[in-house]
């Protein structure tokens, strides 16, 4: 490659006076010394290259490899990327640049820069995908060496090219992949591969998810490569809140591979990046399943319920039973297929009968009834196999099988309390009108004078005990001792028990607070501690002895998703009741 490159980049006119003007061995190497750019001073930073960079003698060089090569522009794209590889001389730093924007070096270019570039680029959309990987093979190359060049200026035009064009670099992901896998023992190389296929990503959350699935999930067990994977893939799916553009390029075949290595335990992977991925799991679900999960869900169940095994983790047990139970409340097939395998997996089914047992009030409607249907249907084909097979699977399959699945009976209590509030709400309502029936009856029988007169002697009586117990002095100790028993309770108790036999007080009210705060507060409180002290513990027992952020996080995150796909079961229960109800019988 680079001998035809230094053979184009070489006029036949400039070629042929040359031969002629002179014969010798040193007139030759003058010529070559006067036409070839002495590279620049290094610079500190990155930022100073950029200002250094002389861009009228950029356009005087690309000018003049226009008009020697007028019809050749891979030359022209090449000259731009080895001048700018040449006068970008700031020291190269890590390979994939994990600490920089996403879109470092290309941001640091000025505005006269970009628009050279994306002129130039611009000319030659047909010499693009040669151009591309030309940049690639150029940049192992230049690995190789020991005192191998900075390699800005040809990060600069990849991120240039696939700006624009992301589609450039998933048209030979089978064989970066193999060229990816031929250079596993330079690390080095393999994540300049990785960072520069990974550009894509950046603008194309598709291109990005096809890089990611053909080039790094693959090599995501190999322990050089595994932390830029799973960080570029944070950084994909923050850059890109809106998912749907990613929809269609993940399937069961991509999607499974994750899910091991985000539960299961002992992998490849380091406990931190499996924390990590686990994180990212969600997003992935999502982007898995896409713009029509009624219509694919069906095809996860097998892969779901063949790893549900009792063995599993609890963490992934947990979430594979989860997405069962969502494949068989979206996707109508998936009971079907579910028929098809309980044969095959009797352990399995069992737990996922139990998982809908427990959880079968919370299951809507329609799946109810259709699960009634194809439990009927495990019974037959578990008396059918009784005859030939006795397998203790079997006999738990058929146990569960038998259990009646009952939902949330009627609530009387609350249809109850809405009957007294409503009673007590016209009864209210009838005192008051004019024509009142009640009051009438009230009136007739003579309870009305009687309450009356009742009231106003309860209504004397209180007064004067109050205006009494206003002016007395061992009120106010006493009062004094009750506020100071409200504010300060468990201090005041014997303050108050000392005024008391101090003045020879018999107070009612102090020795019923503390009654109060012996019998009923102390104990409430040591009942307050002890259960959250239980809580505590068992926060400690589901975090493996250690309370961290990461721990509270997934707990957080379970809780959110139980509480969504409680939300959307209870929308689809409503929804589903109502069509019902509004579905004319017959």
């Amino acid at each position: 490659m680079t001998k035809k490159q230094n053979k184009e980049q070489v006029p036949p006119a400039a070629e042929s006076s040359n031969k002629k003007a002179s014969s010798s061995k040193p007139s030759k190497k003058s010529h070559s010394s006067n036409n070839t750019p002495s590279p620049p001073p290094p610079r500190k930073t990155l930022e100073e290259a950029f200002k250094s960079l002389d861009i009228s003698d950029l356009k005087q060089q690309l000018a003049r490899s226009q008009s020697l090569f007028p019809e050749n522009p891979s030359v022209w794209v090449k000259d731009l990327a080895g001048y700018l590889n040449l006068h970008l001389t700031a020291p190269e730093t890590e390979p994939t640049l994990s600490s920089y924007a996403h879109d470092y070096p290309y941001c640091l270019t000025g505005k006269e820069l970009k628009g050279v570039i994306k002129g130039l680029i611009g000319r030659c959309s047909n010499v693009l995908p040669d151009f591309f990987d030309y940049c690639i093979y150029t940049m192992l190359r230049e690995l190789d060496r020991q005192s191998g060049e900075p390699l800005h200026g040809y990060r600069v035009c990849i991120q240039a090219i696939l700006q624009d064009k992301s589609r450039i670099a998933t048209q030979n992901l089978p064989e970066y992949l193999e060229l990816l896998r031929s250079v596993q023992n330079r690390p080095v190389k393999c994540l300049t591969i990785m960072w520069a296929l990974g550009q894509a990503g950046f603008y194309d959350l598709s291109q990005g998810l096809k890089v990611w699935l053909g080039i790094m999930l693959p090599v995501l067990g190999v322990k050089s490569l595994s932390s830029y994977a799973i960080a570029y893939l944070e950084r994909l799916l923050l850059l890109h809140a809106n998912l749907t553009k990613g929809f269609g390029i993940m399937g069961p075949k991509e999607f499974f591979p994750l899910l091991d290595f985000a539960f299961m335990p002992k992998n490849a992977l380091s406990p931190s990046l499996q924390e990590q991925l686990r994180r990212l799991y969600p997003r992935l679900k999502v982007l898995a399943f896409g713009a029509k999960p009624e219509n694919t869900l069906h095809t996860y169940l097998p892969s779901f319920l063949s790893r549900a095994t009792p063995n599993c983790p609890d963490d992934m047990k947990r979430e594979l039973l989860n997405s069962m139970t969502e494949c068989l409340c979206v996707d109508a097939q998936s009971l079907g297929v579910w028929r098809q395998l309980y044969t095959k997996h009797l352990v399995q089914s069992g737990l996922l009968l139990d998982h809908l047992l427990k959880s079968w009030s919370v299951l809507p409607p329609k799946l109810r009834k259709n699960l009634k249907e194809t439990i009927q249907s495990f019974r037959v084909t578990n008396e059918e196999m009784g005859d030939a097979v006795g397998s203790q699977d079997l006999q738990e399959c058929a146990a569960l099988c038998q259990v009646k699945m009952r939902g949330r009976g009627f609530p009387w209590s609350k249809l109850l309390l809405v009957l007294l509030v409503f009673i007590a709400g016209f009864v209210a309502h009838d005192l008051r009108s004019h024509g009142s029936v009640a009051g009438r009856y009230l009136q007739t029988s003579g309870l009305t004078s009687v309450s009356q007169q009742a009231w106003s002697k309860i209504t004397m009586y209180s007064k004067q005990g109050f205006r009494y117990d206003l002016i007395s002095p061992q009120t106010v100790s006493e009062w004094t001792s009750f506020y100071s028993l409200l504010l300060f309770v468990p201090f005041a108790a014997d303050n108050c028990a000392s005024d008391m036999s101090i003045n020879g007080s018999k107070s009612l009210t102090v020795r019923f607070l503390i009654f109060l705060h012996h019998n009923y507060v102390l104990p409430a409180l040591a009942y307050v501690l002890e259960l959250l002290q239980r809580a505590w513990t068992s926060l400690q027992e589901s975090c493996n002895g250690e309370v961290s952020v990461s721990c509270l996080r997934g707990h957080a995150l379970a809780f959110t998703n139980s509480t969504w796909q409680m939300l959307q079961h209870t929308t689809l229960a409503i929804k589903t009741w109502a069509q019902e109800l509004l579905t004319p019988a017959g």
